[in-house]
């Protein structure tokens, strides 16, 4: 949305009445004539207007906001740590506020300049919170995929890693916690982490995360592979007619090890009771859609005029059914197409006149759902929460740092085989006034998504083993 930049020192109380001021005078018309007395061009009016609209809903969310007694104790507590240790870990679950209390932490150490880096989808919400604190330090929000183009911005004395978890892959580090452990080390930064879920899939995660920190209680390890010998059990897993290590199995005395430097605090604790109610929905695809499916488990392959989808192992047909019971499909030559919209045009009429969160798996069924539902449905948070459009979200951008509490109930349009994404995406609507929610799952007749549903709910990732014992 395009407004009119804040004014220094101006709180939201006094850019609304200064916008409002602009508004009157630009609208003002001639006497006894309905033109306007000041020629100003439409993208200008537009833009007061927006900035009305905007510093008012601002000003009113900042007369109603206050801190939980627990995120004041855990500020408290957090800033004791980050100033004896170097960093924290808040491993606090969704909606208990997490972001909001690293930044008060921040204000409370008397940071001066803060990097905090989160998910794309996740930027406005932060930024309006810092608006909301008044906080008195320097703040730049970005995502992990543009850290490079601020890591040279300014001299950061506190870096904030947002779902630090994303930087947990092993047995070699991310590009992603590569870059921030480069920019911690540039500046001398504090840290604090922030995952709800710090070690989702296996305690080795932990490794990465801190690794570019000084003085992380694993520093004395100079790779992943060296502190293997001490917290991770090396497993040989037979890959084909290869053996290679397998180092997913982390020893629990990582989190031990970690205990001093982290804050846990739960839902429960938090006096959150949630109940969420799952419901499966059967669709029956087009018979067309069935007759191709049979014909790939069959041949493994089909050859059009132009295209062709090619099935050869059992991870790629594995993942050409997923995607068919969806009603999309992805060729050899990298094009992809919707074959049946069954899926979306059942969830446009099932859920009509609903404001809705729906999630998706694959780019085509997006183009499903914005064919079934025109211009009753955005993509952009700000978007959903000013009008009564219903949303659609990539479950794995979507899954997390983000709030969907305005939707009457959320809709999956496929399901990812990711556990953690199962978990973190279900929870989207939680807040602490809102404990009761409804689950849509949207799975086609006979198709492989209730299998992978059976896998996930038992906070097991879906993999090609599960998958040839469903095709026996």
């Amino acid at each position: 949305m395009d407004i009119l930049e804040r004014i220094p020192a101006y709180s939201d109380e006094m850019m609304w009445k200064y916008c409002e001021s602009l508004k009157k005078i630009i609208l003002t018309k001639k006497e006894n004539k309905d033109t306007l007395k000041y020629y100003t061009p439409k993208e200008i009016i537009d833009r007061v207007v927006a900035s009305c609209d905007y510093y008012k809903k601002d000003m009113t969310y900042s007369d109603k906001f206050k801190l939980r007694d627990y995120q004041e104790d855990i500020i408290k507590w957090g800033s004791e740590i980050l100033s004896a240790k170097g960093f924290v870990y808040l491993t606090m679950e969704v909606r208990t506020g997490k972001t909001l209390t690293s930044l008060g932490i921040a204000k409370a150490v008397g940071a001066e300049n803060v990097l905090c880096i989160t998910k794309k989808k996740a930027i406005d919400s932060i930024e309006r919170d810092y608006n909301l604190m008044n906080g008195t330090f320097n703040l730049k929000v970005i995502n992990y995929e543009s850290l490079h183009l601020v890591a040279n911005e300014c001299k950061w004395d506190l870096i904030v890693c947002d779902e630090a978890h994303s930087m947990g892959a092993f047995p070699k580090p991310s590009n992603r916690a590569s870059l921030v452990k480069s920019v911690i080390q540039k500046y001398k930064s504090k840290v604090i982490l922030l995952s709800g879920t710090p070690t989702p899939e296996s305690f080795s995660q932990m490794y990465h995360q801190v690794y570019g920190i000084p003085n992380n209680p694993f520093s004395e390890f100079v790779n992943f592979y060296k502190f293997c010998a001490k917290y991770v059990k090396v497993k040989q897993k037979k890959i084909g007619s290869m053996f290679i290590n397998d180092y997913s199995e982390g020893l629990p005395s990582i989190l031990d090890v970690m205990r001093p430097y982290t804050i846990n605090y739960t839902q429960a604790d938090a006096g959150f009771k949630v109940v969420t109610t799952e419901n499966v929905l059967q669709v029956e695809l087009k018979q067309s859609t069935y007759e191709l499916i049979k014909r790939l488990k069959k041949d493994l392959v089909i050859e059009g005029k132009e295209e062709s989808i090619l099935a050869d192992t059992a991870v790629k047909l594995m993942s050409k059914l997923h995607q068919l019971y969806s009603g999309t499909v992805k060729f050899e030559s990298g094009n992809s197409m919707v074959i049946d919209n069954t899926k979306a045009e059942f969830i446009q009429s099932h859920f009509k006149g609903k404001k809705i969160g729906i999630f998706y798996k694959f780019k085509e069924e997006l183009n499903a759902l914005k064919d079934a539902f025109g211009d009753e449905l955005t993509t952009e948070l700000s978007v959903f929460e000013d009008t009564d459009k219903s949303i659609a979200l990539q479950i794995v951008s979507g899954r997390e740092g983000i709030s969907l509490r305005q939707a009457s109930c959320l809709v999956y349009y496929n399901i990812d085989f990711s556990a953690t994404s199962y978990w973190q995406s279900k929870d989207r609507m939680t807040t602490k006034e809102r404990l009761e929610n409804d689950v849509y799952w949207v799975f086609a007749k006979d198709g492989i998504e209730y299998d992978i549903y059976k896998a996930v709910t038992k906070k097991k990732d879906y993999t090609v083993s599960h998958f040839k014992k469903l095709l026996l």
